[in-house]
């Protein structure tokens, strides 16, 4: 791949482990990026005092480059950001929201700013305000997903097109052959989540990590989209929310559903059949529970390897 990535984030290699709700705590992100990657700290599923206390212990942990994830529809976000900005943050990753929000306020500090983005609508409004990099996700992604389904495979080129700033792939990929894959569509990295929840250094239950592990293709799903579409294993809090859907439940009603904590009873504490269990397409590619740095370098080599041998073909 070409070295933008590395260049800005000052990393060893273009992979980034994504910050995911209930999994990308500190040991997660400082694994990573000690293993030569970028590891970013999932502030979603923190309070802001617990955020302060993870980027803490990041700090400690590793001397390499580390980022924030910070979901922009966050209810407490000037929180987060103030901490971001007090704690020497240098990398941040914002999702779920508008970028015009707060990118101003975070290039202002000196921080290198990453958006995620599902369209290229949003990938031209993130480089119009200045974010540094766009993270094209397409709807094979776990967590919360544009409504416009568009692949990864699609949406990479498009996006490519579309801005100049580099792009980072995310959404179904979990190998090196896939990464080469995105390279091939014009990414500059890729941005890797459901391989690394099911690390040994994910702050995932243990059961979620292994049910990951008996997951094959076409286990997951994209559901409530008239909330904010998530990906999900099918589990008995899937078959409520599909029942629920296909009867023409209201926003309100799909809401009540959900409740509060609904991800944090499935991922963190590890209810297989009433927690909300959020994660992508390439859980399919989990066999294991492993160190973050050996599925790192594993993909990184499998890249290198599939790479080889398309030039020896051709």
């Amino acid at each position: 791949m070409r070295e933008r990535v590395q260049k800005l984030f000052n990393i060893k290699y273009p992979i980034v482990q994504a910050g995911m709700v209930w999994c990308s705590g500190w040991r997660l992100a400082s694994a990573v990026a000690n293993a030569g990657g970028l590891g970013l700290i999932g502030s979603g599923s923190m309070h802001p005092d617990v955020l302060r206390e993870h980027i803490q212990k990041c700090k400690t942990a590793t001397q390499n480059p580390f980022g924030v994830n910070v979901p922009l529809l966050y209810p407490e976000i000037e929180k987060i950001m103030q901490i971001v900005v007090e704690e020497g943050v240098k990398i941040v990753f914002t999702s779920a929201g508008n970028p015009s929000m707060w990118t101003g306020f975070l290039k202002q500090k000196g921080i290198t700013v990453a958006h995620v983005v599902s369209s290229v609508k949003f990938a031209r409004k993130s480089a119009e305000v200045g974010v540094d990099v766009v993270v094209a996700e397409g709807f094979e992604a776990g967590g919360h997903n544009g409504r416009e389904e568009t692949t990864t495979l699609c949406l990479v080129p498009m996006v490519r097109d579309a801005v100049s700033i580099p792009v980072i792939a995310a959404g179904g990929i979990g190998s090196g052959r896939a990464m080469l894959a995105a390279e091939a569509l014009g990414a500059d990295g890729v941005q890797i989540g459901s391989r690394f929840a099911a690390s040994q250094e994910s702050s995932a239950h243990e059961k979620f990590k292994k049910k990951l592990v008996q997951l094959t293709e076409g286990e997951t799903i994209l559901t409530m989209k008239q909330l904010t579409p998530v990906r999900m294993i099918k589990n008995n809090f899937y078959k409520l929310v599909a029942q629920a859907e296909l009867r023409g439940a209201s926003v309100d009603e799909l809401k009540n559903l959900l409740g509060k904590g609904r991800s944090k009873r499935g991922i963190f504490e590890g209810d297989l059949e009433e927690g909300e269990l959020e994660i992508g397409q390439a859980a399919s590619f989990v066999k294991e529970i492993k160190p973050a740095a050996d599925v790192l370098k594993e993909i990184w080599n499998e890249y290198l390897a599939a790479k080889k041998s398309l030039q020896i073909e051709n």
